[in-house]
C-alpha cells in the first residue's frame, strides 16, 4: 500500500515495552514518527535507535512522540532499550498485520538470495492522525535531523 500525505493512517494497536498497548487513537493529539526498521541490536538499526534517543527532547519540544517499530520481540525490544538507554517505546509486531498495513512488510534480496523483511522507513503523522510524510529507504545518517525538522513544521 502507497502511503500519501494527508491520507489516514492506517489504524494500529500493537503491544510495546514497557507494557503498554500502542495504538493511532491513543497517540492522537501529538505529532507521532513512527520509525520501521529491521532487527534489533543490528549495526544500522542501533545507529537509528540512538540518533532518535539523541533528539528526544527536541521532538518532545515539538509535541512529537517517537514510536519505533519491527518485527522482534517485546522480550527483545526489552534487552534493546535496556542496552542502549532508549526512553521511547518500541512496538512489537510479530503477526507483521501493521507492517504490512504500512507498506514496509517487503521482498527483499541479499546475495541473490530473496526473502520477506522491513524496508527500513519512517512516517510522520499530524496530530489528527493523517500522514504528514513518508521517507522510504531510509539511510540513518542525518535521518532522524530531517525527521525532526519536518515534525517543528508541523
Amino acid at each position: 500500500m502507497e502511503l500519501t500525505p494527508g491520507t489516514q493512517a492506517p489504524a494500529f494497536s500493537l503491544p510495546a515495552t514497557g507494557g503498554a498497548e500502542l495504538s493511532l487513537d491513543s497517540l492522537r493529539g501529538r505529532n507521532v514518527v513512527l520509525y520501521f526498521y529491521p532487527k534489533d541490536d543490528t549495526s544500522g538499526c542501533t545507529l537509528e535507535a540512538r540518533n532518535f534517543q539523541a533528539l528526544r527532547k527536541e521532538f518532545e519540544e515539538a509535541h512529537t512522540v517517537i514510536v519505533g517499530v519491527s518485527p522482534d520481540s517485546l522480550k527483545s525490544h526489552d534487552r534493546f532499550r535496556a542496552k542502549y538507554d532508549l526512553d521511547f517505546p518500541l512496538a512489537s509486531d510479530e503477526g507483521k498485520a501493521m507492517l504490512e498495513a504500512y507498506g514496509v512488510w517487503v521482498e527483499k534480496s541479499m546475495y541473490g538470495r530473496k526473502y520477506m523483511g522491513v524496508e527500513r522507513t519512517t512516517v510522520l503523522i499530524d496530530r489528527e492522525g493523517r500522514i504528514a510524510r513518508v521517507w522510504n529507504k531510509v539511510k540513518v545518517p542525518g535521518h532522524a535531523e530531517e525527521v525532526l525538522s519536518a515534525a517543528r513544521a508541523l
